[in-house]
């Protein structure tokens, strides 16, 4: 339903239930539960316009606003609530410990103990996104391009992910190009990703 606000943020504020700030756009202020990254990171200011990207969940008794300072955070976010027995406040829970990047790189490599430094992230829970992640990460078919990239499995799967988080396979390729000859090993899985993730989100 939404994608983004772009307005003002006029208030931020910490309570026992999470981190909250409000942001103002075409009259309205809208409450929207963020990351403690996020939280710290927003300034109030209403005299600039800032962009957050949005989520929003519907329960029988309830409707929340999450916003992320970026696309991919939110992006994450989506699939985490995908998982069986995760819901919003447990997927705050991760991305307070963990950035998005790192997430994704959890899940592939299937670390399920460092997972369960998120607070309320039992063994086995952490082992069931993975399980269920995993595979949804990673399955998205590559599609084959004249001005090839280089053939690493860290570069074919930083593709599949980015592919499986929405963007084009054209704007993989060119963020690709920008990023790899700033990259001392191309098959170091988590750079490629990382790096590229950056360049997508500027």
């Amino acid at each position: 339903m939404y994608d983004y606000f772009k307005g003002l943020i006029t208030d931020k504020k910490k309570t026992a239930k999470g981190a909250f700030i409000t942001i103002e756009t075409s009259g309205c202020g809208y409450l929207l539960e963020v990351t403690d990254r996020d939280f710290f990171a927003a300034v109030i200011d209403e005299e600039k316009k800032q962009k957050i990207y949005v989520f929003l969940t519907h329960r029988e008794d309830a409707m929340s606003l999450y916003g992320f300072s970026n696309k991919e955070t939110r992006d994450i976010f989506q699939i985490l609530l995908s998982v069986s027995g995760v819901g919003a406040k447990m997927a705050i829970a991760l991305l307070n410990e963990f950035d998005a990047c790192d997430v994704i790189s959890l899940v592939i490599d299937g670390d399920y103990k460092e997972l369960t430094r998120a607070k309320g992230v039992g063994p086995k829970l952490a082992q069931k996104i993975i399980l269920e992640l995993k595979d949804k990460l990673m399955k998205t078919e590559l599609p084959r391009t004249a001005a090839a990239l280089p053939q690493t499995q860290a570069i074919d799967d930083t593709q599949a992910v980015l592919l499986s988080l929405g963007y084009e396979s054209k704007e993989i390729e060119d963020a690709l190009n920008k990023v790899l000859p700033s990259i001392q090993d191309s098959s170091n899985s988590e750079e490629v990703l990382r790096k590229a993730l950056t360049c997508l989100s500027m």
